[in-house]
């Protein structure tokens, strides 16, 4: 009598098994009875039990239980005590852990044998039940049987939750994925397995799905080398790998099955390691007969003594690890690598021609949205891009082999400085000054290619829209520079300044639609502090101050007498309060201005013909030769002043580019 604390052992069951693990075990023990028996054809049988309840629509009801039939030696003494032994040595020469039978108990309420077989004393009976508490057997009698069949019948009672699968071909396919080594060996004759309802119709043979190549479910495509050698010296580790085609796959995945004593323990998906296996392939057969088009995946199986020696108890996984570590020779990463590029050499022109449609999705993506990327896709490895990629996933593997380059163009200019001498470093600074270049290019062709796309929303910004109203003037203001913000904040990168004035782009201070004295006074839309890029020194009398009003595209009401609104007047009033000392930097600093400070200010309206007459007549503006701006110098001010049609910046803006947009292909 056994004493083991079952309940303990079900519940310590690691992760790796699934509700489909006990069957598979249930059969691999039915053929290797029928292996130890007499020479007779050999046979196992499993039978489907449904549950009582029926489908409302009429459907087949749910699986329940499962019963394994086979005409194998049975259960006799020997082996009833093997049943009895935690971690039973009796089937160890065929790969058994002694350990297999609890997982029935993890994901069936039940488990009961009934098997005749033969004795000294003749032909007997056994049945019993395996137990829950501390005794592997309970219930367990003997009786005579003379005239019984030999062999065992072993009933999974009640699944503990929802099985996966109603139909039995689903079932069937499932199992000879998972039992697949016993079907495609050579050298060793499979018994026939069937799987069918509980009252024996609907018969399904499995050998089946292999063997009858015309209509098999199952092909296996030929290699010239399927071999792996991983590890090195008295660590080396060879393999053998197959690869076959699963047809109607269900929505499944290409997958690698790494194989243990003839059972599939672990599967990975193939485009973990090669992308383009991520989706169904699809073959066209010839035309008439029984051939015909089918969708199908790849599963290439991994056998070999490592796996084999490696296997984990409950057989849901391995005893090395999935990455590298020093106390194995192998990882399941690298065996599954290996394997996979197997598999995609064995696809040939299929793979070769899914990479293809993924570099011309990636030249598309190139040329059309970010050419600034094509001397990094000039040799940018794509093998770990994902097929179909999105435009997110192109830019993300793109963005990341720029990070890669410039690690190692710092690394080798530290290199080259920390050990080269002077005739070295000439030799080898040519190289990577043109690394630099191309990485500094890129960000160059990037910045032009997003000057075009803000270009294009600026001009968009104060056309009519579909309710033919302009937009506000807050629209093309935060284009040019966000509202309610100051380069104390706002980073240059952040502003596209530079569509009224290329010297714009980098300032001392700006202050955008904020009250100059941090109150509630007057506020202009940009005032701008200019400095000398080349000279340093923090807000100095000397430079130029430059301040901005906007107004609403479509309108000209502020040339109107009553109106309070008067562009050219808001600027001299700003520029001569700016004189008197009135305000101060966002840090607090007054801000400094001399006699000869130089103002510019420029107003951004709609010039119609309203808003001409007035600058003449009233303002004693000069027009511009285009026709598309006016002009004034105000000698007591040390202020000149443009006012610009929005047409005109667009204008002037796009011209200034051109050259650089013409060079990209972008114009």
């Amino acid at each position: 009598m056994s004493n083991v604390n079952v309940k303990r052992a079900v519940e310590n069951i690691r992760s790796g098994t699934n509700v489909y693990t006990p069957l598979v075990e249930t059969i691999v023990n039915a053929i290797q009875a029928i292996e130890a028996g007499s020479s007779k054809k050999g046979r196992v049988d499993i039978l489907v039990k449904r549950s009582d309840q029926q489908e409302l629509e009429g459907g087949k009801s749910h699986v329940e239980s499962f019963t394994v039939i086979d005409n194998g030696v049975g259960f006799d003494d020997e082996n009833r005590d093997s049943f009895d032994t935690l971690y039973s040595d009796h089937k160890i020469a065929q790969g058994g852990k002694g350990f297999g039978r609890f997982t029935c108990l993890k994901y069936f309420d039940d488990l009961l044998i009934e098997s005749v077989f033969e004795s000294e004393e003749g032909r007997k009976k056994r049945t019993f039940m395996m137990g829950k508490q501390t005794d592997i057997i309970v219930n367990e009698s003997i009786v005579n049987c003379p005239d019984g069949d030999i062999g065992s019948q072993v009933t999974m009672r009640k699944t503990k939750r929802a099985f996966p699968d109603k139909k039995v071909t689903t079932i069937a396919r499932t199992l000879v994925e998972r039992l697949l080594p016993y079907f495609i060996d050579a050298d060793y004759q499979c018994p026939e397995i069937g799987i069918a309802e509980e009252d024996g119709t609907g018969r399904i043979i499995l050998n089946n799905f292999v063997s009858n190549q015309l209509a098999a479910m199952i092909n296996e495509i030929p290699l010239q080398d399927g071999g792996i050698v991983l590890g090195s010296g008295e660590q080396e580790q060879t393999f053998q790998v197959r690869v076959f085609k699963l047809y109607s796959p269900r929505n499944q995945k290409s997958k690698i099955s790494l194989v243990a004593d003839r059972r599939e323990v672990t599967d990975t998906a193939i485009h973990s390691f090669v992308p383009e296996f991520v989706d169904e392939f699809f073959e066209e057969r010839s035309a008439g007969g029984e051939d015909r088009d089918r969708n199908y995946i790849v599963k290439a199986y991994v056998f070999g003594p490592y796996l084999d020696a490696n296997v984990s108890l409950e057989r849901g996984g391995f005893d090395f690890p999935k990455g590298d570590d020093l106390l194995h020779p192998v990882s399941q990463a690298e065996i599954e690598q290996a394997a996979a590029y197997i598999a995609r050499d064995a696809l040939g022109d299929t793979i070769t021609a899914r990479q293809e449609k993924k570099r011309t999705q990636v030249h598309s993506y190139v040329e059309d949205l970010a050419p600034w990327h094509r001397t990094i896709a000039e040799d940018i490895d794509l093998s770990s891009m994902p097929y179909n990629p999105t435009p997110e996933q192109i830019e993300t593997v793109f963005q990341r082999e720029k990070f890669t380059q410039e690690v190692s163009i710092r690394q080798q200019v530290n290199q080259m400085l920390s050990e080269t001498d002077a005739a070295g470093l000439k030799d080898g600074l040519p190289q990577i000054l043109d690394q630099i270049s191309k990485t500094s290019r890129n960000d160059l062709i990037h910045y032009i290619a997003l000057r075009k796309h803000v270009l294009t929303l600026f001009g968009k910004s104060f056309e009519l829209t579909e309710d033919q109203k302009y937009p506000s003037e807050g629209t093309v203001h935060d284009i040019i520079f966000p509202r309610k913000g100051d380069s104390a904040a706002t980073a240059y990168e952040n502003h596209n300044l530079w569509i009224i004035d290329e010297r714009l782009n980098f300032t001392n201070f700006v202050s955008s639609d904020k009250p100059l004295d941090g109150g509630a006074t007057e506020r202009p839309d940009l005032l701008v502090f200019d400095k000398p890029v080349l000279f340093r020194g923090d807000n100095e009398a000397s430079n130029p101050i430059t301040v901005f009003e906007f107004k609403k595209p479509g309108r000209d009401d502020f040339v109107n007498p009553s109106s309070k609104e008067d562009p050219v007047q808001q600027i001299i009033r700003y520029v001569n309060n700016v004189k008197k000392g009135k305000f101060k930097t966002p840090k607090g600093r007054q801000i400094q201005v001399a006699e000869n400070t130089p103002f510019y200010g420029y107003v951004m309206c709609e010039i119609t013909e309203k808003v001409k007459e007035w600058l003449k007549m009233e303002k004693d503006f000069t027009p511009m030769p285009d026709g598309g701006g006016w002009f004034k110098w105000f000698g007591n001010n040390n202020l000149y002043m443009e006012v610009l049609s929005w047409d005109k910046v667009l204008r002037d803006a796009e011209m200034r580019n051109s050259v650089f947009f013409h060079k990209l292909g972008l114009d």
